[in-house]
């Protein structure tokens, strides 16, 4: 039986957009592609619905010759609908801005919340990526990122594409001798110690897999800066950026880093979030 990619769509053009981003990622995996639309009442349901889906598979020939296709047109909110379908799929795609169905989706914390709770990784089609830029890979260390790198070296595998390993540090979160925040002024932090520190992290969060994909070239980037404000920078030159559902600090509970979700309302590129194991 094939894996199944899913991509929501409405009609608007960011939905179509994501169609073209769906039906290669289908391609890719040789994978099914199933088009999926919600629909909160019965009159939703109208030939202009169908009209909708079939420019999506349309678009998705277009695109992707070959790649088989499938409709799924399901009542119910987009969170419960997807979220639903994501239980069988081995990627969700969505565009940044809809217009009926999946209008909200990255207006409110829809996205957020199927990017946390989904079953499959999630792909936002954003910006304005670079087609010949690597795979931007947003490494922090925590288990949640072992399952981003997982599935980045595998994106770079299939789209032949060099991967950008990127680690960014600060002293803000480290911890000091005394109760408050690290010292911003470096005195009671040894940096060299602390980048040693750093910089062993990213090389273990990207051993495995660099085994497992040898073909796959790897540039390994340490940066010192604010989280955000990097990586936000380093998307501006890539295809696609990976970044875990769970951050390596953050609040208990919360189940979305601030930092993916900056990269699903900011980056310049796709951005897809993976979820590690529970």
């Amino acid at each position: 039986m094939k894996d199944t990619v899913i991509v929501g769509v409405d009609g608007s053009p960011s939905s179509l957009a994501a169609v073209d981003v769906a039906a290669r990622e289908a391609q890719l995996r040789d994978a099914e592609l199933r088009i999926v639309h919600a629909f909160h009442r019965l009159v939703d349901l109208d030939p202009m619905i169908h009209g909708v889906l079939a420019r999506a598979e349309r678009r998705a020939y277009d695109r992707a010759p070959g790649v088989e296709t499938a409709r799924t047109v399901a009542p119910g909110d987009t969170l419960t609908v997807l979220q639903s379908e994501s239980r069988q799929a081995v990627l969700a795609v969505l565009g940044s801005r809809g217009r009926t169905g999946f209008g909200d989706l990255l207006l409110g914390s829809t996205v957020v919340q199927l990017a946390a709770h989904g079953h499959c990784p999630v792909m936002v089609v954003r910006g304005r990526p670079d087609p010949q830029g690597p795979v931007l890979l947003a490494v922090d260390g925590s288990p949640a990122g072992a399952a981003a790198a997982r599935f980045a070296f595998a994106e770079a595998a299939m789209r032949e594409a060099p991967l950008v390993a990127l680690h960014v540090w600060n002293t803000w979160s480290e911890p000091t001798p005394y109760d408050g925040p690290a010292d911003p002024l470096n005195v009671l932090v040894d940096l060299d110690q602390l980048r040693e520190t750093h910089r062993q992290r990213l090389e273990e969060a990207v051993a495995p897999w660099r085994a497992t994909h040898p073909r796959v070239t790897v540039d390994l980037r340490l940066e010192r800066g604010r989280v955000r404000h990097t990586l936000l920078e380093a998307c501006k030159d890539a295809q696609l950026v990976v970044a875990g559902a769970r951050g390596h600090g953050g609040f208990t509970g919360m189940l979305l880093g601030s930092v993916s979700q900056a990269l699903l309302h900011h980056a310049d590129c796709p951005v897809a979030v993976v979820r590690g194991k529970e």
